[in-house]
């Protein structure tokens, strides 16, 4: 069964501060899917999330040109793909990404573009545009329980 919470963000920093509370409870093998038009928050969230997990602070570009970058955390490797330029799961595969979603925090921009490659276990995000310039509403899904506990976390 498919669950669903709404959170709003109205402002980038609120934006930022779910990012890193939902970031602190990731571990390897989740995969979070970034949805939702070009400018909708997908980058800020990844890029906040990645910086919080990070000893040393880092440049965290958007890998629209690169599709993939990688950071080590002291914990667990973080994958930040973007699908965006790519046109199916083939491309998709190439870039290793089927073995990183075992291994490492993925969290992967334009998720379309995987098929059949998309983790039925990864919590999905979806990011639309809110009352101001800088509001944002996020859209979770997800079917898999080990994303309950923290998105009652969240949302609360």
């Amino acid at each position: 069964m498919e669950k669903t919470a709404e959170i709003l963000l109205p402002s980038a920093d609120a934006t930022e501060r779910l990012a890193v509370a939902i970031g602190a409870h990731l571990n390897g093998g989740d995969v979070i899917l970034l949805s939702g038009d070009v400018g909708a928050g997908k980058t800020h969230f990844a890029r906040s999330l990645i910086q919080s997990r990070l000893a040393e602070p880092e440049d965290v570009p958007s890998p629209t040109f690169t599709l993939v970058q990688v950071y080590d955390a002291p914990e667990v490797e973080i994958w930040h793909s973007d699908l965006y330029r790519l046109s199916g799961p083939d491309q998709v595969f190439e870039l290793g990404l089927a073995d990183a979603f075992e291994t490492a925090v993925c969290l992967v921009e334009w998720p379309d573009r995987l098929g059949d490659l998309t983790p039925s276990s990864a919590l999905s995000a979806t990011f639309t545009d809110g009352d101001n310039d800088d509001a944002r509403v996020a859209h979770f899904s997800w079917s898999d329980s080990r994303w309950d506990d923290l998105m009652q976390q969240v949302t609360a």
